[in-house]
Parts: C-alpha cells; sequence; structure tokens
C-alpha cells in the first residue's frame, strides 16, 4: 500500500533504550503503535514526559529530533509497529 513511511519495525516484548531515529526525515512525524496486554510507559527525555503507553495507543513524534524510550514493565505482552 502507498505510505510516507519507509519501513515498519515490529518490536516484541523488549525494552527500547534511549535513543533518536537516524533513518527518520526531521520534518516528519513517525507513528508508534503499542499492542498486547502490558502496562508500560513511554518516555521523551528532552520533554521531561512519561505517557501511559497502554494497549491501543498510538504516538506521533519527531522521532529524530526527540530522544524516546520504553524501560521495563511490570507485567504483560508488549507488541509496538514504529
Amino acid at each position: 500500500w502507498p505510505s510516507i513511511y519507509l519501513g515498519i519495525d515490529v518490536i516484541v516484548n523488549q525494552e527500547t533504550p534511549p535513543h533518536i531515529d537516524h533513518v527518520s526525515a526531521p520534518s516528519l512525524l513517525d507513528l508508534v503503535v503499542s499492542l498486547g496486554t502490558h502496562d508500560a510507559q513511554f518516555h521523551k527525555s528532552e520533554l521531561g514526559t512519561i505517557f501511559h503507553y497502554q494497549p491501543g495507543t498510538m504516538i506521533y513524534l519527531a522521532g529524530k529530533l526527540l530522544t524516546h524510550s520504553v524501560p521495563k514493565w511490570q507485567t504483560g505482552e508488549r507488541i509496538a509497529l514504529a
């Protein structure tokens, strides 16, 4: 299907260390979708924010410009499409 995105990463039950997305375009937003049964949090370091990252959550962010991470969560399975 036609898409403005270069690719899709599927992340299963992995912590995501703080990082920026090197292949993203700085003028576009990246989409991250949370699936599964987990109770994770989504951190944006520069903004000092922590978001509840429950299944069904969709986050748009400038991934090339903002450091973001998902630390270890307590329970459940996590699937992320990024």
